[in-house]
């Protein structure tokens, strides 16, 4: 079979006159004239921001010129003009984040040349495509530290405890490709964070490896405060088969006053008078009432030394504090008593759709809601509300419940919820709230932050700050570091709410003051604050702002949980660990599968650097190409 023909490619002279007619609606001369007018804007808003580049060294400056030309060209609707652009086969501005002036002046002259003009001299642009990769990669460098052969992005995990004496642990993280350490400061004390922190980088020298160590502030958190406590009734519930036969009785440890019990032992544990079992034997009797005015039967399994005994039922028993009891020996009564004071049950707030719920501006302890009475919830941050006001929202637990400000009183705040579950979502203690509307002014460190300042001084490569809303709060941070000798500590900004976000390229030129910044996208708070369906913009506007202030992007929040705590991965979170390679770092948490979850990382990440780079599709041979051009060769 002979071989298909064909044509002889166009001259350059025919291409030219083809990609002259009509191939784009605007002429080329309006093209460039929109180009230039777009590098006009970005040198207009270079000069309205001298005074803050004056406070950096020279490399800094350029990232913040390149920031600000950035911000000055996104402030525009290009979809147009990048459609034109596209067409002429010239750059669509769509990558142009590390090297804005760089970008614009190439795409000018080529549409100069392409109109038959004399290319538009520029004056030569401070970052050029090569040098913003450049400038971003040492940053990062300088920050996380080196990256490892074969792969581009650093893979970071939260400790667990167990890190700060289980040397095998560390070695396990570090050999699967761990390379920056993070210890939250929300868990543990300090002399367990100096352990984890020594641990790590004594084990790193042993392999000759690389480790940074991040020590994460906890921040002002804004949570549900306590409620007030349930009834103390303890339930025993036998197992059953389904057909409702009994398969395992009910067991709770009868313990007498003063004798202790074991911390280990997980048996629910009932509380007698010390001489109610003084004459128990194996198979008497404890009969009771239970909270529902039930008569039920504890059997004696098994006396203890301590003087104990182990009780079984094979009925569901609500057994309250004060419950009469009588101890019967061959139908005999023996010994008569109550029951001691039970654990009260942990209470929560049931929300529905259209309840009301009373905020309270003052500490204190919530309750759930009355007959005639709405549910009253308290924060540990109460001040956070200061500049609360009506129409803005409340979130709970992750966005579980959202509710609407009605009324803003001195005591309390009216609260209506708006979103939950039909049959009504909880609210327990200690969960997070969030006020993506509200002008929350709080310090972004907390007292407990600045008592622990001086162990992150002593021990951390990097300190994380939560919360962080504004630039003053990125220069109070380095300058309470600078004091206790931490000048070279860097500084990780966590993008955790919308006032962060909405800050975020003052943030930048902040954190471009200090030795070496970088940026997490901390998705769990900045989903609820910026809505769920908005997070992928969202974490997509942060990576370029980042790229065009050339600083290093750490990408966190539940990246591969499941595998790290379950052993098993979802399709869902492979495809966000492979979206992950466009940052700098990728951050695991912590769970008994953990160094599973860092070696699966890694090889995704490793696939990944061969097909992406940023936003940059990487043209690496496809498998699957050379075998169709090549069916025999393969």
């Amino acid at each position: 079979m002979s071989s298909p023909s064909f044509p002889s490619p166009p001259s350059s002279d025919a291409l030219l006159r083809d990609l002259n007619r009509g191939i784009v609606d605007a002429d080329l001369r309006t093209l460039l004239t929109r180009v230039e007018t777009l590098r006009h804007a970005c040198a207009t808003m270079e000069q309205e921001h001298t005074a803050t580049f004056d406070l950096l060294d020279d490399d800094r400056r350029r990232s913040a010129r390149n920031l600000v030309h950035y911000l000055a060209l996104r402030s525009n609707d290009l979809r147009d003009l990048q459609h034109a652009l596209a067409q002429l086969g010239l750059s669509s501005l769509g990558r142009n984040e590390s090297h804005v002036l760089a970008n614009l002046s190439a795409v000018a002259s080529a549409l100069a040349s392409l109109d038959g003009m004399e290319p538009t001299r520029f004056e030569a642009t401070e970052v050029s495509a090569s040098h913003g990769r450049s400038l971003l990669a040492s940053r990062a460098e300088s920050l996380l530290g080196p990256a490892p052969e074969g792969r581009s992005v650093r893979i970071m995990v939260t400790l667990p405890s167990e890190a700060a004496y289980d040397e095998v642990l560390v070695e396990s993280l570090l050999a699967a490709g761990m390379t920056v350490a993070r210890i939250n400061t929300a868990h543990d004390a300090p002399e367990d964070w100096e352990s984890m922190a020594g641990l790590v980088r004594n084990v790193a020298g042993r392999l000759g490896m690389h480790c940074r160590v991040l020590i994460d502030l906890a921040g002002p958190k804004l949570r549900t405060g306590a409620i007030e406590p349930g009834p103390e009734v303890m339930r025993l519930r036998p197992r059953r088969d389904v057909l409702g036969r009994v398969t395992t009785p009910a067991r709770a440890v009868l313990l007498p006053t003063g004798v202790a019990h074991a911390s280990s032992d997980t048996t629910p544990a009932i509380p007698v008078p010390t001489d109610f079992l003084k004459d128990a034997c194996v198979g008497d009797i404890v009969e009771l009432y239970d909270a529902r005015e039930r008569r039920r039967r504890l059997l004696i399994a098994e006396r203890r030394a301590d003087g104990s005994c182990i009780a079984t039922c094979d009925r569901t028993v609500y057994l309250a504090s004060g419950a009469r009891l009588e101890l019967m020996h061959r139908r005999q009564s023996v010994a008569r008593g109550r029951a001691g004071r039970l654990p009260a049950l942990p209470q929560t707030i049931l929300a529905r759709p259209g309840d009301r719920l009373l905020l309270s501006r003052h500490p204190g302890v919530g309750r759930p809601a009355g007959r005639t009475s709405p549910a009253i919830i308290t924060t540990t941050l109460p001040e956070a509300f200061e500049h609360a006001k009506p129409g803005e929202t409340v979130w709970f637990d992750d966005g579980k419940v959202g509710a609407v400000i009605r009324a803003v009183g001195a005591d309390s705040i009216d609260l209506e919820v708006t979103n939950a579950l039909a049959e009504g979502s909880r609210i327990a203690a200690d969960k997070g709230v969030n006020l993506p509307d509200t002008d929350v002014r709080v310090a972004g460190l907390t007292a407990d932050d600045i008592t622990i300042l001086p162990v992150v001084a002593r021990c951390a490569d990097m300190v994380g700050m939560s919360f962080v809303q504004s630039s003053a709060d990125v220069s109070d941070l380095r300058s309470r570091l600078a004091e206790l000798g931490g000048e070279r500590i860097g500084t990780v900004l966590k993008i955790e709410t919308r006032r962060a976000f909405e800050n975020l390229p003052s943030l930048l030129l902040a954190a471009l003051q200090g030795p070496c910044a970088g940026v997490m996208i901390a998705r769990g708070d900045l989903a609820v604050e910026c809505g769920f369906e908005r997070l992928a913009e969202v974490q997509e506007e942060i990576l370029w702002l980042c790229e065009a202030a050339h600083v290093p992007v750490i990408w966190a929040t539940q990246v591969l949980e499941s595998l790290a705590k379950t052993g098993r991965v979802s399709r869902a979170e492979v495809t966000d660990a492979a979206m992950s390679e466009r940052a700098e770092c990728v951050m695991l948490n912590k769970g008994p599968y953990i160094a599973d979850a860092v070696r699966f990382l890694d090889g995704v990440l490793r696939r990944m650097s061969a097909h992406q780079d940023k936003k940059r599709p990487m043209l690496r041979a496809l498998n699957v190409a050379r075998r169709f051009v090549d069916p025999v060769g393969k």
